[in-house]
């Protein structure tokens, strides 16, 4: 799925039009809130943004997706009129996989979308190694120090979450919403008991995961 946020109608429904037709499921969107509403819903697997919106500029949209743990790996290709190198730098500067300026042909931006969209899925990570974890997530197997390390369906999710995040803090709020969901209305001291129980079972590197006093925890090599 491919959403296009762009206040344009034509140019939404023309980039639209073109990538169906190249096989991609498209969703349009003319403002930035139903985008991120619908992101909290389903995650797609790249962003069209266009620079120039109403309500928000595409250079703070693509911060706020950057800085949300659900979306900062999302593909981004950025849109505008503008012309410059500055503006371009700015783009990528601010984390857009590409930059594409209008006007442009249909041909550049398959093309274009195509690229992003092979580059970042050679670069998703199915493997984590921290000392001696090593998860591997097309098989869902965690094994500690080369033993294998049975754990529960939110234990699994716990520790990837960690490693993907590796010296990054985690909140227990963050870590609750995206372990249990936001949906969900149990007490983050449910983080609390999960954290201890993955410990238990990593043994030795259960030392690895670090409280954070006051925030939440993180884990270290």
């Amino acid at each position: 799925m491919i959403y296009i946020v762009e206040d344009d109608v034509n140019i939404r429904q023309m980039e639209s039009y073109a990538l169906k037709n190249s096989g991609f499921e498209t969703e349009e969107f003319g403002d930035v809130r139903g985008f991120f509403e619908r992101c909290e819903q389903r995650t797609p697997k790249l962003v069209i943004l266009d620079v120039m919106l109403p309500q928000e500029d595409g250079l703070s949209i693509l911060k706020r997706i950057r800085a949300n743990p659900r979306l900062r790996t999302l593909p981004v290709i950025m849109v505008t009129a503008k012309t410059s190198e500055l503006d371009a730098v700015k783009g990528l500067d601010c984390g857009a996989d590409d930059y594409i300026t209008k006007p442009f042909g249909i041909m550049e931006l398959i093309s274009r979308v195509k690229a992003v969209l092979r580059r970042t899925s050679a670069q998703t990570q199915t493997v984590y190694t921290l000392g001696g974890i090593t998860l591997e997530d097309e098989k869902r197997v965690v094994t500690v120090n080369g033993e294998t390390c049975d754990l529960t369906y939110k234990e699994y999710e716990l520790l990837k979450l960690f490693l993907a995040n590796e010296d990054i803090v985690l909140t227990r709020d963050r870590i609750m919403d995206s372990v249990w969901g936001e949906d969900y209305e149990g007490e983050t001291r449910t983080v609390d008991v999960h954290v201890k129980t993955l410990r238990q079972k990593l043994g030795d590197c259960g030392n690895l995961i670090k409280t954070v006093r006051n925030v939440g925890y993180k884990i270290e090599g």
